[in-house]
């Protein structure tokens, strides 16, 4: 299936249009309000294409497609569109702020009881999750950008001034969230013969490598990262006795929600009591995953450039950053541990805090080793390693490959992967969290891969994947209902939504360079100029006729294609020949007028 982000997104958007409008009016549903991961990834199907994509924008009424405003009709026209938005976001700010005026990161339906119950209590429907946070950090700078463009746009003094209290709640939420997102990292340590530590070094020596041996390159691989951590890291995070024992192992992270014991942010702003912790200090995969995607959001260059972030926020974004950085750099050097045979490239991954193994972790790690290749320049061979490793988790996941009977690996999409949220059971029945993005992540990881590639093998490689993966994802999509033209869940139409967006920069950039192919199109050119000067020398006398026409056709040609062979040299090569072509025949003409002349 190909991959066209315009007229994809489109599909969702008119799909979304008839699903959450009704005349205009933006209808929740039965579950709507409840839920803030939910409700943000809702919002954000909407938001994060409107402010990322300039074909999208709806802040400027006076600028919106016609393609845009058919698919959102039934939302409203070109001027009420906008001011609709503004309307549902501020209904979602209000929605999830407790009674204190503080904003609340609610998991609610999200979560699933471990035992016998069904039922949560109001306690736990209120525990706050790194989804939330991660997500509310994405939505509100979404938000935020959104607002600044528009406000001066409107005239309408309600609007304004509707505008002008959401900004103020969402910047009390993007505040909110950046603090709970530090207070939910931690760095775990444990000693190498503990069971977690034991798990660990069975998953980095892979059977064939010595505990003690694993511990000592270990301790040496990570010395200078562990120095970091032990004299940097501010805010929210006290593990300095612990990681100052270089025996002892560690891992850092995003636990599912705020640590136990985590010490409160200091801050100047108005975000309310900081929530007591409940989450054991261990690191997920998947939550760490989650973190890292909002995390990056807040130093984007639209970020920057339209100066989104107080200074406070700024603050609190730099200690995110570090936490960023430390994050990807660990979970780099442990997914290629051993140089010559990756942990990563042994599938399934084995989790050491929660004693779990399965696909969705590789990916997950895989998912923490782009982030790392994105950040810094990476090598042809680590790239077509991953490359190989996403191909395997397609062929595995019966993405590319076919299902058998009672196949067990259709349970990796459907209920999906089940994590036990530790620490839940200090407040009652214990929580767990399921994950059913699969092939919607693996997609996103394989667009962005593409994206950084510039090894044309594995561009093509990288290329047909995404294809065979979307259209795996696009037969997933509800058929029948009112929800015809999404997906089951509002994360995995999010998460797909967030692939359209990726893939629309990923055409953006210019296309790979080759050497060789610049090196012939340059031949060609020059071939072509001597020619060209052998014609325009046999023009006479010069008088506008066609040959004359087709001379002028030939230098523009020539012109486009000396501009392009840099940057373009396929496209360069492709003019220099068709204008070959064409002078081709006008020598053939001029020599059998000539002989045709001489005859007579």
């Amino acid at each position: 299936m190909q991959i066209r982000p315009r007229q994809q997104l489109l599909d969702i958007w008119q799909a979304i249009a008839r699903h959450s409008f009704d005349e205009g009016t933006w209808d929740w549903g039965d579950l709507g309000g409840r839920s803030s991961v939910a409700d943000a990834e809702r919002l954000l199907c909407l938001l994060y294409p409107a402010t990322e994509i300039p074909a999208f924008r709806l802040d400027d009424p006076d600028t919106t497609e016609r393609d845009v405003l058919r698919s959102m009709k039934r939302a409203g026209g070109r001027l009420d569109l906008p001011a609709a938005l503004v309307t549902v976001v501020a209904e979602f700010m209000r929605t999830h702020t407790r009674r204190d005026d503080t904003p609340s990161f609610a998991g609610d339906y999200y979560f699933k009881p471990a035992g016998e119950a069904t039922e949560l209590t109001d306690e736990q429907r209120e525990l706050g999750v790194v989804d939330s946070y991660s997500l509310s950090i994405t939505l509100c700078l979404a938000t935020l950008g959104f607002l600044k463009v528009y406000e001066t746009r409107t005239r309408r003094p309600h609007v304004r001034a509707a505008i002008a209290e959401l900004r103020d709640a969402t910047g009390k939420r993007l505040t909110a969230a950046m603090v709970s997102l530090l207070r939910s990292f931690t760095v775990s340590v444990y000693d190498p013969d503990s069971s977690q530590g034991e798990a660990l070094t069975d998953l980095l020596g892979q059977g064939r490598v010595p505990r003690r041996h694993v511990v000592q390159r270990f301790q040496h691989r990570f010395k200078a990262l562990r120095a970091v951590i032990t004299e940097s890291l501010f805010l929210g995070l006290d593990v300095h006795e612990g990681l100052l024992d270089e025996n002892r192992l560690f891992e850092c992270g995003w636990a599912w929600g705020i640590v136990k014991d985590a010490p409160e942010v200091e801050t100047d702003r108005p975000v309310g009591p900081q929530p007591y912790g409940i989450a054991d200090r261990v690191p997920y995969l998947y939550f760490t995953v989650v973190a890292l995607d909002g995390i990056e959001d807040l130093f984007s260059d639209r970020t920057l450039t339209l100066g989104l972030l107080d200074s406070e926020q700024q603050r609190l974004a730099e200690a995110l950053r570090l936490r960023w950085e430390i994050t990807q750099q660990f979970w780099s050097g442990i997914a290629r541990f051993d140089a010559d045979r990756w942990p990563l490239e042994d599938i399934p991954w084995r989790t050491t805090g929660q004693r779990q193994e399965s696909e969705y972790f590789s990916l997950s790690v895989t998912s923490l080793l782009v982030h790392d290749l994105m950040r810094r320049r990476a090598t042809d061979d680590d790239l077509r390693r991953v490359v190989g490793v996403l191909e395997r988790l397609a062929d595995r996941a019966r993405i590319t490959s076919r299902v058998t009977h009672d196949d067990p690996m259709v349970r990796l999409h459907d209920p999906g992967v089940t994590m036990p949220l530790l620490g839940t059971e200090r407040i009652g029945q214990p929580l767990r969290w399921t994950v059913t993005d699969f092939s919607a992540q693996l997609l996103k990881r394989t667009v962005q891969l593409r994206a950084l590639s510039r090894d044309p093998d594995a561009h093509d490689r990288l290329f047909g994947l995404a294809e065979d993966i979307l259209e795996h994802v696009w037969r997933r999509r509800i058929v029948h209902s009112a929800g015809a033209g999404l997906w089951d869940s509002w994360s995995f139409t999010e998460r797909v939504v967030e692939v359209m967006v990726q893939a629309h920069h990923m055409y953006r950039r210019p296309p790979l360079r080759s050497p060789e192919l610049t090196h012939l199109a340059k031949a060609l050119l020059s071939e072509a100029a001597q020619l060209f000067g052998v014609e325009e020398w046999e023009l006479s006398p010069p008088g506008g006729g066609s040959r004359e026409r087709a001379l002028r056709d030939i230098e523009l040609k020539l012109r486009r294609a000396r501009a392009l062979v840099d940057e373009q040299p396929g496209t360069a090569y492709a003019l220099a020949l068709d204008a070959l072509r064409l002078l081709d025949v006008l020598a053939r003409a001029r020599d059998t007028a000539r002989h045709g002349g001489g005859t007579c």
